[in-house]
């Protein structure tokens, strides 16, 4: 086999992992096992929790002490093992605990595997920008593939998610082994602070007026991102619950539904060089909170007969909502901070979105569901939460409108694109 298939395969069982359980875990927790909301907030927390640390701590292993393939593959061993013992678990503190470790050892898997390709790629005399986007593409793919298998093999709402899962991590874990080495690159020195090892001397950027709004604004769109991911599915499956939706199409296959979501990431990502050069980083990231407001907007008003349209509508306007603001973002961190620190800059930008940002909007969403919008009997007003979703990310879009002041540099992003 070929490097660059070799690579291809990797990232596709990367979220393929990721994929077999994180959009359907909802219907398990609310249909089979039929736990509480609040409880509910805290296990897409542990995402959150995982991407504050972790990420750094295990590249600084992987810079100093271990081959980042073979770290790789002991981390996806042992979260697979993790995962698989979730269908055991009979109450949500327990499961709670074990999936925070099977995310302690994922979540660093994510930049590990970004790491261990740009690697092989320069090794093997790629050029990594024409090579690797046509590589991670694939990742999109397996999250796509395993929402697929999960629906159709009619475990959205079953314990055998969890098994899908840890069966791809542990294949993907022994398959790392077989990769050409990655040895430490050792860029960090042992007599750097503990907050430059940990990328932490970027919190310094907080003391300028616009990068602290920046690094806010991306904390509460990384909630924005756990609400979709967390409720999206099982709103769906949810609609069995109404006489007349009951075998619709939509709750067969909810999941299904819901992978168009990934769909239109893949082809908004395309779309994205002609926005900053027209629009400008500033505008790009406002498109994407907009988006946000459509997303939870036409959920609020579609059902799976005359409101499927706004339902595909959401589905789609979600690859600008993903896109927009985390790839523009990335460039906003490129062309205004300092290159000494502009890698911490970046572990930052992903730490306040999928880190600080991912947690809040886990905990907050599952306490304001739990107690404003859910009846005695454990039947949720969607058409409200939504709404409530759709003003969350309103105001937040005309506070940075507002607030955030940039001007658009055509040439400044025309070098960075290129």
């Amino acid at each position: 086999m070929g490097i660059k298939f070799r690579l291809t395969l990797m990232s596709f069982f990367q979220f393929f992992v990721w994929g077999a359980w994180l959009i359907t875990i909802a219907n398990y927790w609310f249909g089979t096992k039929q736990w509480g909301g609040a409880e509910f907030g805290a296990i897409f927390s542990t995402l959150g929790l995982s991407s504050i640390f972790m990420p750094a701590l295990t590249g600084i292993i992987a810079d100093r002490w271990m081959n980042a393939e073979k770290l790789y593959g002991f981390l996806h061993i042992l979260g697979g093992v993790a995962l698989a013992y979730l269908p055991q678990v009979n109450d949500p503190t327990t499961f709670f605990w074990v999936i925070f470790v099977a995310m302690v050892f994922y979540m660093p898997t994510i930049s590990l595997s970004n790491s261990i390709a740009y690697t092989i790629l320069k090794n093997s005399a790629y050029d990594v920008v024409k090579v690797f986007p046509p590589i991670r593409v694939w990742g999109t793919i397996g999250f796509i593939a395993a929402m697929w298998l999960t629906n159709l093999t009619d475990n959205k709402a079953s314990g055998n998610q969890f098994y899908i899962a840890a069966v791809a991590a542990v294949a993907l874990g022994i398959y790392s082994f077989t990769l050409p080495k990655c040895p430490p690159q050792r860029l960090t020195k042992k007599d750097d602070s503990v907050m430059e090892s940990l990328g932490l001397d970027a919190f310094k950027l907080f003391a300028n007026y616009k990068m602290a709004l920046f690094f806010i604004f991306s904390m509460f769109l990384g909630g924005a991102l756990q609400l979709t991911n967390m409720y999206g599915d099982v709103f769906l499956s949810d609609f069995e619950k109404i006489p007349e939706y009951a075998d619709s199409f939509v709750v067969e296959y909810s999941t299904i539904i819901m992978s168009i979501s990934q769909i239109s990431e893949t082809l908004f990502i395309l779309a994205i060089p002609y926005f900053l050069r027209k629009f400008g980083i500033k505008m790009v990231m406002l498109f994407s909170m907009l988006a946000w407001v459509l997303r939870f907007g036409f959920f609020a008003y579609g059902d799976p007969h005359e409101g499927l349209w706004m339902i595909i509508v959401s589905c789609i306007v979600y690859g600008m909502a993903f896109d927009f603001f985390n790839i523009s973002g990335s460039l906003f961190v490129e062309t205004t901070t300092d290159s000494k620190i502009r890698s911490s800059a970046q572990g930052l930008f992903m730490m306040m979105t999928n880190g600080f940002g991912a947690v809040l909007g886990s905990f907050i969403s599952g306490y304001v569901i739990a107690n404003y919008f859910t009846a005695a009997d454990g039947m949720k007003d969607w058409h409200n939460i939504w709404l409530s979703f759709a003003g969350y990310a309103l105001i937040v879009a005309i506070a940075f409108a507002v607030l955030f002041k940039h001007k658009h540099n055509p040439k400044e992003v025309e070098n960075i694109i290129h």
